[in-house]
């Protein structure tokens, strides 16, 4: 994705987060910042550097249907079982919270989780967050109304960590590294 590509996808969330009334100047009504970028010196770890299990774990995500609307978690979970390393179970919040601490970028790897704990689009966003799977090259693929998509990681964070910062980490604490 070149620079000028990045700038008009950022400018087309903006706008769309401008329509939904959801940002004050260059933050959200919430305080958080409207763009995330990832800063030089803390790129995420790319596809290629990942190890074999963190790997298959992507496999698995590609190969796992979306199970519906509202059932990110569930889609993360489901992935996570066909590694055959156990079940790990609850909403997009629960996943969040107990998983989910680190912030900085650099320390994102291939098969972690991303989450935010609320976010503005649904009820059931307030209410349970969102859950997504760090693929690695800088996207997430996540589970939303309209199916699986890869979202740029960038945009994942700014459009999801409106509400609360988003975090990341291992499913289940079980590190894949």
């Amino acid at each position: 994705m070149t620079s000028q590509d990045k700038s008009c996808e950022e400018e087309r969330l903006l706008e769309a987060l401008r329509r939904r009334n959801l940002l004050r100047g260059d933050c959200s009504l919430w305080g958080r910042p409207a763009l995330r970028r990832i800063e030089a010196g803390h790129e995420p770890q790319r596809t290629v550097d990942a190890t074999p299990l963190q790997k298959r774990f992507v496999a698995c995500a590609y190969g796992t249907p979306s199970p519906g609307a509202d059932l990110c978690a569930s889609w993360v979970e489901q992935a996570f079982s066909r590694l055959g390393l156990g079940v790990v179970l609850g909403d997009a919040r629960e996943l969040c919270d107990g998983y989910c601490a680190r912030t900085d970028t650099a320390a994102l790897k291939v098969g972690m989780i991303v989450a935010t704990s609320a976010h503005p689009f649904s009820a059931q966003g307030m209410a349970h967050g969102h859950v997504g799977l760090y693929v690695g090259d800088r996207l997430v693929m996540d589970c939303v109304a309209e199916g699986l998509r890869k979202v740029p990681l960038g945009l994942w964070l700014s459009a999801y960590g409106l509400v609360e910062d988003p975090r990341w980490g291992w499913l289940g604490g079980i590190g894949l590294d």
